[in-house]
């Protein structure tokens, strides 16, 4: 390990403890949609904090110079087997009837899905470091690259930031009573820890008063977890409106409740009433999820339920090049049938997917914000079937394969919708929008981009000209201008569904149509 600990002390300089702030992107490859879970893992440098997949660390290290890389690898465990059913097959799976996590009836979730493995690789010669291997380096080496790798597993990913950003919440308003709210002085004083409801002694979700400082557990939720309702009871009982929720307290805010206004509301002066009550939130360490952070996590399970709820279509899995899925992150499907569209298109395959390697060479330092090399990227892995090789059948290998037989990796465009929606009002959200206008937003894009070389959105364009004649006169007004969608109104007789399809009728209706233009 000498050799090791020599090349380690020469990088030290290299080696960053990620701060608040920082971007740290370890769940996506910056030039692929390599994960940890992919073969061979994802390589974080630990200088940028930017992600980069097997094939493409080599790359970001011959053009950085970095030579420290936290590995994060993870494998899927093995499915535990049914006790009811542990001969020989696979056991079925209980179909769940109660929208609810956890519970009899509800999903099944394993707490622990994957087996992780992390650790330290120096480059040019991969050489690996682990945690243990730490333990016997000088102390100046341990402890600096140690507090790297704590910083870089504990810190909040890009995506998992971005994804709470973007979520479709109402934007929270201040709260009526947080101006003049009276907090009274009873000389209570809340530890930073250690809480606890004053009448149930839960420890979890639990929301102190800001007008008497008592701390009482939340609401039930709909599967019975959460609390006992007892801040609730308290404001019926006191009508003292506003509520914090303790575990969510860090020095750039918190969730505040209005029971009076009946809706998480904004307390311009709480960290006034938080000193009021003892707590000093500049100090103060988030140990609980965020309001919005649950929202999103019952929302993905709505999906999953709504997927296992599919009935009545023989669904047939596809797979390969071309056939690559996208998985929705929240209201995305505008954005993925637009992209699966568009690089079916010949002029967009040749700009982005041919020349990605063109394009991956001229990439800036930070690639996750350039343009063309997300685009590329989304492109070849759609284009390219890397991301749509079906799980193995049951009984084709040795041991059986984790993953439901037909599934397909796909792929899931976070970075490229976190891009191209940066600074629009509607698309930096998580709320639903409409194709058409997704579409043209993003030909603005490609055009701004294109200004010195091909524009693939050419392929789109065309020349309208609209003709009016005057009733009276007879005589005709020609206008022309460019556009890059052609509507054609459909009438309600035509947009049904017959036995033949309603796709059918409306292309139909629609080529027809196109003999009057």
């Amino acid at each position: 390990m000498a050799e090791v600990s020599e090349v380690l002390m020469s990088v030290l300089s290299t080696i960053r403890v990620p701060r608040p702030g920082d971007r740290v992107h370890k769940d996506e490859c910056a030039l692929s949609f390599s994960s940890p879970e992919s073969e061979g893992g994802l390589y974080v440098c630990m200088n940028s904090f930017l992600g980069f997949g097997s094939q493409y660390v080599d790359r970001h290290h011959t053009r950085s110079g970095q030579r420290a890389y936290l590995h994060i690898s993870r494998t899927r465990k093995a499915p535990k087997e049914d006790d009811e059913n542990s001969g020989s097959g696979d056991p079925p799976k209980k179909k769940p009837t109660r929208l609810a996590i956890g519970i009899e009836g509800g999903f099944n979730v394993e707490q622990e899905q994957y087996e992780e493995e992390v650790k330290v690789v120096l480059f040019p010669d991969r050489q690996e470091v682990t945690s243990n291997d730490l333990a016997t380096m000088p102390d100046v080496v341990r402890e600096r690259v140690s507090l790297a790798m704590a910083g870089l597993m504990s810190a909040d990913s890009v995506s998992h930031a971005l994804q709470v950003q973007q979520w479709d919440g109402e934007v929270r308003a201040v709260s009526r009573h947080a101006v003049e709210l009276k907090q009274l002085n009873n000389g209570t004083k809340i530890p930073p820890s250690g809480w606890r409801c004053e009448v149930c002694d839960l420890q979890e979700n639990l929301w102190m008063n800001l007008s008497d400082g008592r701390v009482f557990c939340g609401r039930r939720y709909f599967d019975g977890s959460g609390g006992n309702n007892h801040a609730l009871l308290h404001f019926q009982q006191t009508g003292h409106p506003l509520a914090v929720k303790l575990g969510t307290i860090t020095p750039d805010g918190a969730d505040v409740y209005s029971y009076d206004e009946d809706d998480m509301v904004l307390d311009p002066k709480l960290p006034e009433h938080l000193s009021h009550f003892g707590i000093d939130m500049m100090t103060m360490e988030k140990t609980e999820h965020t309001m919005t952070e649950l929202e999103i996590a019952v929302n993905q399970r709505v999906g999953e339920w709504e997927v296992i709820q599919e009935s009545g279509a023989t669904l047939r899995p596809l797979s390969g090049p071309g056939l690559t899925g996208m998985k929705n992150l929240g209201n995305s499907c505008y954005l993925n049938s637009v992209m699966q569209v568009l690089f079916t298109v010949p002029d967009f395959q040749s700009k982005y997917v041919s020349n990605i390697d063109k394009i991956f060479n001229e990439a800036p330092s930070d690639p996750t914000q350039d343009f063309k090399t997300q685009v590329a990227k989304l492109g070849y892995g759609l284009l390219s079937g890397e991301y749509s090789k079906p799980a193995p059948d049951p009984g084709e290998g040795s041991e059986p394969s984790s993953e439901p037989r037909g599934d397909q990796v796909g792929i899931a465009a976070r970075m490229f919708k976190a891009l191209v929606g940066r600074g629009h009002p509607e698309f930096s959200t998580n709320r639903q929008q409409d194709a058409q206008e997704f579409l043209l937003h993003f030909i603005n894009m490609v055009e701004r981009n294109c200004r010195s070389g091909v524009n693939p959105s050419e392929a789109f364009r065309f020349l309208v000209e609209e003709r009016i004649v005057c009733q009276q006169s007879q005589k005709a007004k020609y206008t022309q201008r460019v556009d890059y969608i052609l509507q054609l109104p459909v009438p309600m007789d035509q947009a049904t569904n017959t036995g033949e399809g309603l796709m059918g009728n409306v292309v139909c209706y629609c080529v027809n149509s196109l003999g009057f233009y």
